[in-house]
């Protein structure tokens, strides 16, 4: 591919961001004069930039499945960042992210303004943030999280961690899953997962440097989370996940059941 287009595709994208800048601008003059910063306005506007910034980027997107018809928690493999526009234009949306995202430049102020929740590792905030995720959901809205904790090359799925599903068994809301895959050529994309010591800038300069790639997205079946134990739960996703995304009944070693206290 030119250079040439290159350059156009990221002032495509620079241009989307200025745009969400400008909205998470005038969410935060609502929030100083308290005016119709509702979570459901941030979901909706969230979803609304997403889809822009998600035709900036170089992917085929295709969409497979039913959108769920009332709020979830969302759970999904995680591969790169571009996970979070691409999920996030199909519905309202927040995302649960790591801690160390609040401090990006720019993206980190985007995400704070669309409602997104932070956690942060090995920090024993895991009973708050659990509090935080079950009243987001009380609410009415939609929650998405990666359970496996960290992106992967897409071609392995880890496992679903279920301490970060209890807020679904607290508040009786279904959890919706979600098989996300990248493929270049009909085999795994090797540019679009952002894992290691990846930067966002290198993997940016990568991403464009390159013809488009495929997305499939697979919104899989809905599962009642009402009376079930959470490493139950998270091991029902992390199956459905797998099974949409390899095709495999038998666990590899890596998919193991996660212990009853996880």
């Amino acid at each position: 591919m030119s250079r040439t287009r290159g350059y156009l595709r990221v002032t495509r994208v620079l241009a989307v961001i200025a745009l969400g800048l400008t909205i998470a601008g005038a969410f935060s003059l609502m929030e100083r004069f308290r005016i119709g910063n509702s979570m459901a306005r941030r979901q909706r506007w969230s979803r609304w930039f997403m889809a822009r910034l998600t035709n900036a980027l170089p992917f085929r997107v295709t969409v497979s499945g039913e959108l769920p018809s009332q709020p979830m928690l969302w759970v999904s493999n995680h591969v790169s960042w571009t996970d979070i526009p691409l999920l996030g234009m199909l519905a309202p949306l927040s995302f649960l992210s790591k801690a160390e995202v609040r401090t990006w430049p720019v993206a980190g102020w985007l995400a704070v303004k669309a409602g997104t929740l932070f956690i942060r590792r090995g920090s024993g905030e895991s009973r708050l943030i659990q509090r935080q995720m079950s009243n987001h959901l009380q609410k009415d809205n939609a929650l998405m999280i990666f359970p496996e904790g960290t992106t992967t090359d897409g071609r392995g799925l880890r496992t679903f961690h279920g301490r970060l599903l209890s807020s679904a068994i607290d508040t009786g809301v279904p959890v919706q899953p979600v098989a996300i895959r990248y493929s270049r050529n009909g085999k795994p994309d090797p540019i679009a997962p952002f894992i290691g010591d990846d930067d966002l800038l290198s993997h940016l300069r990568r991403l464009f440097a390159n013809e488009q790639g495929d997305v499939h997205i697979q919104l899989l079946q809905p599962i009642a989370s009402a009376g079930q134990e959470r490493a139950a739960l998270a091991f029902q996703a992390q199956q459905a996940v797998q099974v949409a995304l390899f095709g495999e009944v038998d666990q590899p070693a890596e998919l193991s059941r996660p212990a009853r206290a996880a």
